[in-house]
């Protein structure tokens, strides 16, 4: 069975339960999604299919690409992504995976990539507390003593310092599906997802559930 599909970000909404709750949930396009190559362990080392995911114009793919994609039936997919299957033996190129796999209370993790902010300070990167906010302070938002005196005379690897924040693979677990739409593809998770409105995600079946 595949374990997961891709999908894009379309932003947030919210949703009311049964029981009256008021449910805060990020709606999905997630797939269709058409299975581009089959990976087998035999031949790639690991069980896997290769899934494309919206659309792109013909004339956008080189060549290479356009030759890998006629096994599947020659579409213009935007994105190529693989996601983890334990029997590749039941799926073949052009096949669509849809939302079949997934059902309303199931658990998922959802990978993204996290909106960038440029390069931030301490306090707003790694949550350090600030200074005083005093007359005469010079150390209001600044990081402080970076570095040791006689021994090791050197800043330590992996010190947290000002720098690039964002931009990067982020994995958020044990989100709760509240609600699946097949016919409009879409899905509702609770929770904020990684990224921003159309960004690429990857939703998988949670490896532990809480």
């Amino acid at each position: 069975m595949c374990n997961g599909i891709i999908g894009k970000k379309l932003g947030m909404t919210n949703l009311f339960a049964a029981d009256g709750r008021y449910i805060p949930v990020t709606v999905v396009q997630a797939g269709p999604c058409v299975v581009t190559q089959v990976k087998t362990a035999e031949k790639d080392g690991y069980n896997a299919l290769q899934l494309g995911f919206g659309e792109k114009k013909a004339d956008r793919i080189n060549k290479p690409l356009q030759g890998h994609l006629k096994a599947s039936g020659g579409g213009s997919f935007a994105f190529l992504r693989e996601v983890a299957v334990e029997d590749p033996s039941e799926y073949s190129p052009g096949q669509t995976i849809d939302l079949d796999m997934f059902a309303v209370g199931e658990k998922v993790d959802v990978t993204g990539t996290s909106k960038g902010r440029g390069f931030q300070g301490v306090v707003k990167r790694h949550g350090f507390r600030l200074g005083r906010k005093t007359h005469g302070s010079h150390s209001y938002r600044e990081p402080g003593s970076i570095g040791c005196s006689a021994w090791p005379a050197k800043v330590i690897k992996g010190k947290k310092m000002p720098g690039r924040y964002g931009n990067d693979r982020t994995i958020v677990r044990n989100l709760e599906i509240v609600d699946i739409r097949p016919e409009e593809n879409l899905l509702m998770i609770k929770g904020a997802l990684p990224g921003t409105r159309s960004g690429l995600v990857a939703i998988n079946k949670a490896l532990f559930v809480k």
